[in-house]
């Protein structure tokens, strides 16, 4: 994702490892100077958040923002909910489709996009233990035939 005018402040591993990715959007997010100041020091953590609709908006939430250090009285609650910004019929779409069973809203990403925070967002589906034993096993099975690959070309 590494585009022109795109830098990488924080990403979501577990994401991937929780659930299955339906389908990505891009979604501008509303912040306060001191926090924007915060995330390009890179003290973000997308662990535990995610995304829900309120009142026909979309909010992150359980996304921690440390405070910035020169920020004083100015500094933000570190996990406020943060209203993200999407058009009405994307949220309306969006909110039809985690009414439905086992969706989620989840962050997968934050960057810097032309230099304005935005945050890309996934529609997905919870997986089930058994489903991350098989990723578990295609992946290391992947790693094995990689380094056998590896070897024989030495």
């Amino acid at each position: 994702m590494e585009a022109k005018g795109v830098k990488i402040a924080a990403k979501n591993p577990k994401a991937f490892h929780d659930y299955f990715i339906e389908e990505r959007f891009e979604a501008g997010i509303e912040l306060a100077g001191t926090e924007v100041k915060s995330i390009r020091q890179g003290k973000l953590n997308l662990k535990d958040a995610w995304c829900g609709v309120k009142d026909g908006e979309l909010w992150l939430r359980q996304m921690h923002i440390s405070p910035y250090e020169q920020g004083n009285i100015f500094n933000k609650d570190p996990m406020r909910p943060r209203r993200l910004l999407m058009h009405k019929r994307e949220i309306n779409r969006l909110y039809g489709q985690i009414k439905r069973d086992g969706y989620a809203l989840v962050p997968l990403s934050v960057y810097f996009k032309n230099s304005r925070v935005k945050v890309e967002i996934a529609l997905c589906k919870g997986k089930k233990l058994y489903d991350k034993r098989d990723d578990a096993a295609t992946k290391d099975a992947r790693r094995q035939m990689d380094r056998a690959m590896k070897e024989r070309s030495h």
